[in-house]
């Protein structure tokens, strides 16, 4: 009998090493999310800016030069958290209920976050920022899969002094500073420091982790410490139409483009910088400067986040993931804001990029946050995971998709996506892994598809529709010639038109992007008045 027990306990000991082995080895993710980041606005997709920590990731890992995302923050969370296109999870424009299944403004019952999937499989998750899915209708990080959350219920801050601040530690409402935040702090940071607090959690729990770190950075109103801001004053002087060929030509050689893909031309609403006044110019330095510092904070962040897993021996199996929630953004016009009270860039002051350097920043592409021309969807994304990808500083031109990240998150950690979850039935994912893409293998899929605010795109292999309002004409465009979407061919190719549109409509109808919110009888009586131009 005293034997049996032994072997008993032994091998309930070895099946419990194995399940630990199990778990170990299973990788831990990081999905950074920055907001408000144009397509060229880090070194290694051709920016001036300095941000070695990102430049290092790609040199070690891979980047994708035709990734997208949905046009705007909240979509975009939505569509990131979920493998669904935005609609699908309930949120097809922001957080206002216009009383559609597709406008809720909130993820619905019908979706399922990464965190919850992953948890599932035994991992220990984990978000720290801005969350913007939901949170004023009741739908809160720590009620949809996360363990850990330091989080905000949107953005528009970066000091605790900042205007809308409002910070949430594991569901608690912990005021601005002090306590258990520190007196002072700078969002960016905040966030990049709990994110570690909390990885040191499943580390000692011996768990996987998945961290979800969505910054605000760069997101407006622009606000950095007044040193970081002083580093960049006078070097944005060159202007943004020289800056734009500089970027270009980086961006050629880099491979980022083809160099037979023009540079957009500056669109008529932007001055030529040679035609402002020196007291224009040095205003828009002044912009300039304080956009650049926000970035090149945020770069220093993701250093220290890569330092502290490699401090902890977790880099090597850990991929990592970085990209933006839209393109740039050139809300407030081409003048952009440089506004107090107190010095621009402090905690209350107002400082917007603007259409003018948006353009910069979204080198060569048309078009900003909103649109669904490739300047409003397309995004770098860099993924790093020294355990798995073997390559080291290479491109990948598969076109991706946000509703990827759910499947390659899946794949990886070796989840199951549940067709039913707490008793309710679950959409399926709609994106593909990214894991064969890695390898420089293709994705297969049928489609990717985008709407907003009656903006359309789809995109079949090379050729893409897209579509500027809801009652504008359709544009065509191959973007293997022409990324930069400068020729439209839809004249010439009429039959490929009407085949992608009806393509387009077919998918509108089944993902809720259509009834809109505000057509006659059909819903919007809840938000019809508000119209929400930030995110």
């Amino acid at each position: 009998m005293k034997n049996s027990i032994t072997r008993a306990i032994v091998l309930l000991l070895g099946m419990t090493s194995l399940a630990l082995a199990g778990a170990a080895s299973k990788p831990n993710v990081v999905i950074m999310l920055v907001d408000d980041m144009g397509f060229s606005d880090i070194g290694c997709y051709g920016s001036e800016i300095p941000t070695p920590n990102l430049d290092a990731l790609a040199a070690g890992g891979v980047r994708f030069t035709q990734f997208y995302n949905t046009a705007r923050c909240c979509p975009t969370r939505a569509s990131l958290l979920t493998g669904l296109y935005p609609h699908q999870a309930g949120v097809g424009h922001m957080v206002q209920d216009k009383g559609l299944p597709g406008y809720s403004g909130r993820l619905n019952d019908r979706c399922v976050t990464i965190a919850e999937v992953l948890r599932g499989a035994g991992y220990f998750t984990i978000m720290t920022g801005k969350w913007h899915v939901g949170q004023n209708h009741g739908v809160v990080p720590w009620e949809r899969g996360f363990d850990r959350s330091l989080t905000a219920a949107a953005g528009g801050f970066y000091f605790p002094d900042s205007l809308r601040t409002e910070v949430f530690l594991n569901g608690e409402n912990v005021g601005r500073r002090g306590g258990k935040l520190p007196e002072e702090w700078y969002s960016t940071d905040l966030w990049t420091d709990f994110g570690i607090r909390f990885i040191d959690e499943a580390l000692a729990a011996k768990k996987p982790f998945f961290l979800y770190l969505a910054h605000n950075a760069p997101h407006f109103p622009l606000q950095a410490p007044p040193e970081d801001i002083a580093k960049f004053r006078g070097k944005y002087k060159a202007g943004w139409d020289k800056l734009r060929e500089q970027r270009h030509a980086k961006q050629i050689g880099l491979g980022i483009v083809d160099k037979a893909w023009p540079l957009s031309p500056r669109p008529p609403e932007v001055s030529a910088w040679d035609k402002l006044t020196p007291e224009q110019q040095d205003r828009f330095d002044h912009i300039m400067a304080i956009y650049a510092a926000v970035v090149a904070r945020m770069d220093t962040a993701v250093g220290r986040l890569v330092a502290a897993l490699k401090q902890r021996g977790a880099l090597d199996n850990t991929l990592i993931l970085f990209l933006s929630d839209n393109g740039a953004n050139a809300e407030s016009g081409p003048n952009g804001r440089l506004e107090g009270p107190g010095a621009p860039g402090s905690a209350k002051s107002t400082v917007f990029e603007g259409q003018s350097w948006a353009t910069l920043s979204n080198t060569p592409l048309r078009r900003y946050k909103h649109f669904n021309h490739d300047g409003g969807i397309a995004t770098p994304l860099i993924a790093h995971w020294p355990a798995r990808i073997g390559a080291k500083g290479e491109l990948r031109r598969q076109p991706g998709h946000l509703v990827d990240l759910m499947a390659t998150c899946v794949d990886v950690a070796g989840a199951t996506y549940p067709a039913e979850f707490k008793g309710r039935p679950i959409q399926p994912m709609e994106g593909r892994s990214l894991v064969p893409a890695f390898d420089n293998k293709p994705i297969e899929r049928d489609a990717l598809y985008w709407e907003h605010e009656g903006n359309a795109a789809i995109r079949v292999g090379d050729w893409k529709l897209v579509r500027l309002g809801r009652n504008g004409p359709w544009e065509l465009y191959d973007l293997k010639a022409d990324r930069t979407e400068q020729h439209d061919l839809a004249i010439g190719q009429p039959e490929r038109v009407k085949e992608l549109a009806a393509k387009w409509a077919v998918w509108a109808k089944r993902a809720n992007v259509i009834p809109y919110p505000n057509e006659a009888g059909k819903g919007g009586g809840k938000g019809k008045k508000k119209k929400n131009k930030s995110s």
